[in-house]
């Protein structure tokens, strides 16, 4: 409760104790409360990035994880402010109490977080939401933390120097502010790209309980009794103790979790400037599965039914110019190689390493058929919906000849992911239409059909809205390890596992669905087989397109 408080008679004085003894000068202590008030504030920011971005990657659509992390974060400072006014008598006691309490939490929580769901992630039943619960407790703690900070600080400042209400609190905002500032750079810039979210999140910990507790042991020491000083030392070397062994452990912790994530068969485990690729079996006879930011892009047992899908009906009529978005891994340009008459495969993947890794790994380079060797493959490292929208309509530098590209093939993330919402956008499809030669013919994966109807004749939908006529269709996936979608906590849908896809060309009519009479002979496809998998249109008719300002999946 906020408690009542009528207004205080002239001369009363201030609600704060007398001035503290301290061992420095007033304006040297008042400099150290606002420094630490500083990098405070950038760690409790960091901490709010960590789950966000943890959370992304590990359950998926970063638009929900972020609202409920910051929602009920500011929810939780907003009681820990009010619950720190009972705290203010013992102003550096709190203080130094809840830096460590922050910094043990705060410091911990992508650990655990990533515990929980590497180990236990795949229970189902009534665990199936323990990822997310784990999410709202961990921003609700440190959200009461960090809220309890400033009416502390706002104790101890006034205390160096007293000072009207106004001024010190903009001198604390102010510092407050320029603090989250520096901590929201430093955590994609700096700590994400050179330390990871583990051991950047644990030195986040580390700098924060030193802060805490230099500023109350160092500063405010005579205000605390002798037993007081002595538990806050125990406390901060101890909570010390635990971020610099869980930094030790680190990475045995992260080897652990991966092998429960993805099996005992991990046999590259990389970081790029994009994701994490993540490479099991491959040798001794074992398939290769291919992991892209934990989830499941390559099955070595069902890949080949998955690219023929979505290569063979697209190369029906003249195909000479290709354009791949995405496909990084070769295996799309591997299919599309394999038919006569092709002289220009153009590849827009955003992942450089990936390229590299299809292009050397000598198992997927096996897989993909040393596509990337093919003097007629071109790759370019960009984002496909700006490469798009700065090319002319031929293409880059004239890579399609005049008339643009016969065949584009969009082989992406699931529509269900939010990093990729863009790319199955009006917008992005009227870029690709811009880029299609006169009859030439777009195909996209659109994501499971049975799993998630909706996001499916979304797309559907979205491509009629650009001015395609389109021809949906499935296949059905027959891999074990088919991946479920973004949220592997979720549990496994029961619909039966397939892939959608959806053949589009400019115009009224919709293209044909037929293997090309001219091609390769397919090891997975029959002509009969697409036919049976051609879907039609639901009664009800198709849900409203997504555009970049208002996305639907």
């Amino acid at each position: 409760m906020i408690d009542p408080h009528a207004p205080a008679p002239p001369g009363t004085p201030p609600p704060w104790g007398a001035l503290a003894p301290l061992p420095v000068r007033p304006g040297t202590g008042r400099f150290l409360v606002l420094a630490c008030v500083f990098v405070c504030a950038a760690c409790g920011l960091v901490y709010e990035l960590e789950l966000v971005a943890l959370a992304s990657y590990l359950i998926g659509d970063s638009v929900t994880q972020a609202s409920v992390v910051l929602s009920v974060m500011v929810f939780a400072m907003g009681v820990g402010s009010l619950a720190a006014k009972r705290l203010r008598w013992h102003a550096a006691a709190g203080f130094a109490a809840v830096e460590a309490a922050l910094a043990l939490v705060g410091g911990c929580s992508a650990m655990a977080l990533y515990a929980v769901f590497a180990w236990t992630g795949g229970w189902g039943g009534l665990w199936a939401a323990g990822p997310r619960c784990l999410l709202v407790a961990f921003s609700l703690a440190i959200g009461l933390l960090i809220g309890a900070e400033v009416p502390l600080l706002m104790e101890l400042i006034q205390r160096i120097r007293r000072q009207d209400a106004g001024g010190a609190v903009a001198d604390l905002f102010a510092a407050d502010y320029v603090g989250a500032l520096v901590g929201g750079l430093a955590f994609p810039f700096l700590l994400l790209p050179f330390l990871g979210q583990l051991t950047g999140t644990l030195l986040t910990g580390t700098v924060n309980v030193v802060a805490g507790g230099a500023l109350v042991l160092g500063l405010f020491r005579r205000d605390l009794s002798r037993r007081t000083r002595w538990t806050l030392l125990v406390a901060n070397v101890t909570v010390l103790g635990l971020l610099a062994a869980a930094a030790v452990l680190v990475g045995d912790f992260e080897r652990a979790a991966r092998h429960a994530v993805y099996g005992a068969d991990v046999r590259v485990a990389l970081q790029t400037d994009v994701q994490e690729i993540v490479l099991t079996g491959g040798t001794h006879g074992r398939p290769l599965d291919l992991f892209l930011d934990g989830r499941l892009r390559v099955g070595g047992r069902d890949e080949r039914r998955y690219h023929e899908a979505l290569v063979r009906p697209a190369m029906t009529g003249p195909h000479a110019h290709v354009l791949i978005l995405g496909g990084g891994d070769g295996m799309a340009a591997r299919e599309v190689l394999r038919h006569r008459g092709v002289d220009r495969v153009d590849i827009v993947e955003l992942d450089a390493g990936l390229v590299r890794l299809a292009r050397h790994d000598p198992a997927l380079s096996a897989l993909n058929g040393h596509a990337y060797d093919d003097p007629h493959v071109h790759v370019f490292t960009a984002d496909a919906f700006h490469w798009l929208r700065e090319s002319p309509r031929s293409g880059s530098s004239g890579s399609s000849g005049s008339s643009g590209y016969d065949v584009v093939i969009a082989d992406l993330p699931d529509p269900g992911i939010t990093a990729s919402t863009k790319l199955y956008s009006e917008e992005f499809y009227g870029l690709i239409r811009r880029a299609l030669a006169p009859g030439g013919r777009l195909v996209v994966h659109a994501g499971p059909v049975q799993a998630r109807p909706h996001a499916f004749w979304t797309v559907a939908a979205t491509l009629r809205a650009a001015g395609l006529a389109a021809t949906p269709y499935r296949v059905l996936g027959q891999d074990a390890g088919f991946p479920p979608g973004p949220d592997r906590s979720a549990g496994e849908s029961r619909a039966p596992h397939d892939w959608g896809f959806i053949l589009a060309t400019a115009g009224r009519r919709a293209p044909p669905l037929r293997l090309p009479a001219d091609g390769p002979r397919p090891r997975t496809l029959t002509e009969e087989g697409l036919e049976r998998d051609a879907l039609m249109t639901p009664a009800a008719g198709l849900p409203p397109a997504s555009t970049l300002v208002h996305p639907r999946y």
